[in-house]
């Protein structure tokens, strides 16, 4: 049985989405329901249970890329205008100060800038989608930074450098948004501007010419659609390290649903 883990890029939803009722919102009650039982059902499909876990966040910037250090993380609540009972949410899954020394070791040998970080706890794409994931919290997780050029191309080749951890019992998983406009949800420019990025992004990414897919994706803001799905593309590139990672094997697309009235999303699998 291949032991090798896939890699995923997951959407982590909007806050704390899968713990709180939409419809005080003014949106359906089950807005979210989709995705949170895709998510608790996706390590069904792992060869095996991860030793650990490098999560992308697209909510950590650095000028190199970051990983977390810490043996305990705390969280970061760091989402707005939530429920009181979204602030007392609690995952205390551990961290791997020797895996992300690991992962930091394997980006520099491949030419890229990285170090690790002693301070930095669980953001809210990380441990939000994985109080549904691995609820149990019991798998060590270390927190990876995009770095803040935004660059497809540099986060396609740290994905690349780092994928032996797969072969080491390692999963990783790029947390974002594959439509992420703030502006365009709840409307119907939004949700048109959702289906045709989607449609693309799924294309490129289950491309099976590694040349072209890797082209397709360096060149993603060219695509239809592309800025009006990501006006900025953080949430975007938690997908580039996910694919990178994943190397010759073309992806595939593994959940997809429209949420707040509308917009599409979608999460893939790599290998």
């Amino acid at each position: 049985m291949n032991q090798t883990m896939p890699t995923f890029f997951i959407p982590h939803g909007g806050g704390p989405c899968f713990f709180m009722d939409w419809s005080l919102t003014g949106d359906p009650a089950d807005t979210w329901n989709a995705t949170a039982d895709w998510l608790r059902h996706l390590s069904t499909g792992l060869p095996s249970t991860p030793k650990a876990i490098v999560v992308i966040s697209g909510h950590w910037e650095e000028p190199a890329f970051t990983a977390a250090s810490v043996a305990r993380p705390s969280l970061i609540y760091d989402y707005t205008g939530f429920p009181a009972h979204t602030y007392q949410l609690q995952y205390p899954a551990p961290g791997s100060p020797a895996i992300a020394q690991h992962v930091v070791e394997l980006l520099q040998v491949a030419g890229l800038p990285a170090r690790t970080d002693s301070s930095r706890g669980f953001d809210h794409g990380i441990f939000i989608p994985f109080l549904l994931l691995f609820p149990k919290a019991d798998i060590p997780i270390v927190p990876l930074s995009l770095q803040q050029g935004l660059d497809p191309e540099l986060h396609l080749e740290a994905g690349r450098a780092l994928r032996s951890l797969r072969n080491e019992g390692v999963l990783i998983v790029g947390s974002g948004m594959s439509y992420h406009n703030m502006r365009g949800f709840r409307t119907a420019a939004g949700a048109e501007d959702s289906e045709i990025f989607d449609r693309w992004l799924t294309r490129a990414l289950t491309d099976s010419d590694l040349a072209h897919r890797w082209s397709n994706l360096r060149q993603w803001s060219q695509a239809p659609a592309a800025r009006a799905a990501h006006p900025r593309e953080e949430h975007l590139l938690p997908l580039m390290v996910a694919a990178g990672a994943a190397f010759e094997e073309p992806g595939e697309r593994v959940f997809s649903d429209t949420v707040m009235r509308g917009a599409r999303i979608s999460g893939y699998r790599f290998g």
